[in-house]
């Protein structure tokens, strides 16, 4: 292994290490000291803390009912693995840095919500809008396993208004920007789609550049020998007028 690719080992593993914590310990935090729906401010009233739980989508959103917990669960442990085992092979063909992070962040992204789906409703009682969720509980949990909730807590609305009346179907409703409820692990999975978008422009645009200098290349080789091949002819015809 070289120095090279046992830094990137090292920085992927680190980051997904870390960044898997901080959603981790932020989640348990709030299942173990948040009602369900309780809000707290945090920068004024357009950044704050509101916990709720969905069934294991991104952004507070669900996908059917046992049956779509199940799938969704399902999905993400084994797109978490397949991603273990592309990021691992990159790292050894010494890939780039940025793709490399781009990779790891997707994957912390996806295994942070997995660790809820797969554990909480065995960890955890039932989170009500009246009762704090106590973990381990002498009942037990309040799911089976892969059937937990994933816990969402950030929420961000930025500003109001209401829809003109005209407006078909929404007229004289109040919207909100931005309404969705997410966690650290939804947030850096769209950090890590955002720099793997990044680093894939940056490469096209590199490959564009180096066939643009092929180009050039190839073009002022053939006009050289072209030069040459004029140079030849006019040494020729001057020697056979001698």
């Amino acid at each position: 292994m070289t120095k090279s690719v046992r830094k990137k080992y090292w920085i992927c593993f680190g980051l997904i290490t870390g960044l898997i914590l901080i959603d981790q310990i932020l989640k348990i935090y709030i299942k173990l000291n948040f009602t369900l729906s309780e809000e707290v401010d945090l920068i004024g009233d357009w950044c704050k803390l509101h916990f709720i739980e969905n069934e294991g989508m991104a952004f507070g959103m669900s996908f059917g009912e046992n049956f779509g917990k199940l799938f969704l669960s399902l999905f993400r442990l084994v797109a978490s693995i397949y991603v273990m085992y592309l990021l691992i092979k990159l790292i050894k063909k010494d890939s780039r840095m940025l793709f490399l992070i781009s990779i790891s962040f997707i994957f912390v992204g996806a295994v942070g919500n997995l660790i809820d789906s797969c554990f909480y409703g065995i960890v955890f009682s039932e989170s009500t809008h009246s009762a704090v969720a106590t973990a381990f509980p002498d009942g037990g949990g309040y799911g089976r396993f892969l059937y937990g909730r994933v816990v969402d807590m950030f929420y961000f609305p930025l500003f109001e208004w209401t829809w003109p009346s005209w407006v078909p179907w929404v007229g004289g409703e109040q919207g909100e920007f931005f309404n969705a409820i997410f966690n650290v692990a939804d947030a850096i999975i769209c950090i890590g789609v955002g720099l793997f978008l990044i680093d894939q422009f940056a490469e096209l645009r590199k490959k564009k550049k180096e066939k643009e200098v092929e180009s050039e290349t190839e073009q002022e080789k053939i006009d050289s020998n072209s030069d040459e091949n004029k140079d030849n002819h006019t040494s020729v015809e001057t020697e056979k007028k001698e």
